[in-house]
């Protein structure tokens, strides 16, 4: 429980950060140049936030189903994370000028339009199915807390590869430092729950 406090805090403290230099986001290390549409800043904001959407629905669903403090504490620091890094994308497109939705598959601007095939939902890799969203609101209890822990962790695999993509391509500076505090922060999310699916008798799928 501790880790995830510490967790938690960092996550706080990154947001607060990222939040106080949004406004300067178009010229960060970017000489005042926008991003165009195809750029792979736009198109990391608009992947990520629909990938951040919903890891937030899982997360609200799952405090729903189960009484367990310790997750419902992740998966509370978990939406209230991700809808405030969401939050930030959108704001960086409407900055910019740009359309929220593109003509081009997810993930185009990492060379991956083909990765995901949309089937069911999963629009990107980690991504849950429908089918697996309908599953997780009817569980209950601890059958609820390890297909959460499970579907989040293939979440955060399939985030932390996408915000690595931004690290790797994105131009403008605050957008490259956030997605750095997101492969960061995930992968020690991934850690710790591998340890609460352990103490549940589980593991992660993948």
């Amino acid at each position: 429980m501790r880790q995830a406090g510490l967790i938690a805090g960092a996550a706080v403290t990154a947001l607060v950060a990222a939040g106080a230099i949004t406004y300067a986001v178009a010229g960060d290390d970017g000489g005042g140049r926008t991003p165009s549409a195809e750029s792979a800043d736009a198109g990391f904001a608009r992947d990520m936030a629909v990938h951040h959407q919903q890891a937030v629905e899982m997360s609200y669903i799952v405090r729903d189903r189960t009484k367990d403090e310790e997750v419902r504490r992740l998966a509370y620091d978990i939406a209230q994370t991700q809808a405030n890094q969401r939050g930030m994308m959108i704001g960086w497109l409407d900055l910019w000028g740009l359309p929220k939705v593109s003509s081009q598959p997810p993930m185009t601007w990492m060379g991956m339009g083909d990765m995901a095939s949309g089937k069911d939902g999963a629009l990107m890799p980690g991504m849950a199915t429908n089918t697996e969203m309908k599953k997780l609101g009817e569980l209950s209890g601890k059958q609820a807390e390890v297909f959460y822990l499970q579907l989040m962790t293939d979440h955060h695999q399939g985030g932390v590869h996408m915000a690595q993509g931004c690290v790797d391509k994105c131009t403008v500076g605050v957008e490259k430092r956030l997605a750095q505090g997101m492969v960061d922060a995930q992968r020690s999310e991934i850690d710790l729950m591998a340890n609460m699916l352990k103490e549940r008798g589980a593991a992660p799928r993948s």
